[in-house]
């Protein structure tokens, strides 16, 4: 008897190409210019095969913000565990991995743009970025809380730093000439000093 000419695995490695596709064209061509059709030749499928697939355009964009917000969050996980135990070693290492790659990447700067630009329009979309930023700011306060900062100051401190990282993320894509990563770390590390040093 021959073996099948599919593993189990197959759907999953379909449905991964489909949301990588879908990341390169939002990069591409904004949220505006992601079509089925543009998302199916991007992937080097057939429309129809989406459709298997997702539900629609709407669900494979929304499939594809949850799995870029995963991979920033692997990304700054990996981070933390290459650092030492130290508890502020482990706040520098998860606010210095938004300044390198893979996060600090105009492509990536240019699929969140595709993304945000939906969160007013479209409420499974604001969701999807709640949930994400939540995460986010849970682990940030994790960390922040570990090196001291009281219990009820964690959640304005962590969207303290939050709102700087991003804030010199964006620049730092938009214009890496204007200032380095290393400058963008030592910005984020003196708020941090000061943050502590009222803890």
């Amino acid at each position: 008897m021959s073996a099948p000419a599919f593993t189990r695995s197959e759907p999953d490695a379909r449905r991964l190409s489909l949301i990588e596709a879908t990341a390169r064209v939002l990069a591409r061509e904004g949220a505006a210019g992601a079509s089925v059709r543009i998302i199916a030749s991007e992937a080097g499928v057939s429309p129809g095969l989406v459709g298997h697939y997702f539900d629609g355009v709407d669900a494979l964009i929304a499939a594809t913000y949850g799995h870029v917000g995963e991979q920033v969050s692997t990304a700054l996980g990996a981070a933390i565990a290459a650092a030492s135990s130290d508890p502020r070693a482990r706040l520098s290492a998860y606010v210095a991995a938004s300044f390198d790659p893979p996060i600090a990447d105009p492509a990536l700067l240019a699929t969140w743009l595709a993304f945000w630009s939906l969160v007013k329009a479209r409420p499974d979309i604001a969701a999807l970025h709640d949930d994400i930023y939540a995460t986010y700011r849970r682990d940030l306060e994790a960390l922040l809380g570990a090196c001291g900062i009281a219990a009820g100051e964690l959640r304005l401190a962590a969207i303290a730093i939050t709102a700087l990282v991003d804030g010199l993320w964006l620049e730092l894509c938009l214009s890496p000439h204007s200032f380095t990563p290393v400058e963008a770390r030592a910005i984020t590390e003196r708020q941090i000093e000061t943050l502590l040093g009222d803890a």
